[in-house]
């Protein structure tokens, strides 16, 4: 008997954790989405995609798209592992605010610029090096 009830116990908890870690995960990815990922995603799409046919266009984006399921998954499980879950509503709610919207809508480009940046100062510092390393 008290087997019986260890075992139903168990699964309760199972089950419960399975939920919660599910609602995790969909907050996970709205968090995600709102952050201009999902944007970013649809342009790597289409970008990917110009060289497809118009006429195989729309299968391509279907299938295209159906594989973001499975990306999402991926990603949120990667920020479930670093975040909380009241830490992800936080940043869902930022990311709602006026202020985050906006930080959402220019993050890739910043990021770009940032990159662009970045490269430059490394052949800045690669210079550096090799005057050195005379």
């Amino acid at each position: 008997m008290k087997k019986i009830l260890f075992v139903c116990l168990l699964m309760l908890t199972l089950t419960v954790n399975a939920q919660d870690n599910s609602e995790f995960k969909i907050l996970t990815i709205e968090f995600i989405k709102l952050t201009g990922t999902g944007d970013a995603f649809d342009q790597g799409i289409n970008q990917i995609g110009l060289s497809v046919p118009e006429a195989n266009k729309e299968a391509y984006t279907k299938e295209a798209k159906g594989t973001l399921g499975a990306l999402y998954d991926k990603i949120a499980e990667l920020y479930m592992s670093e975040f909380t879950k009241e830490e992800i509503k936080s940043l869902t709610d930022f990311y709602k605010s006026d202020l985050g919207k906006k930080l959402a809508s220019k993050q890739m480009d910043l990021a770009q610029k940032a990159m662009s940046y970045g490269q430059s100062w490394a052949m800045e510092v690669q210079g550096i090096a090799q005057k050195h390393s005379n």
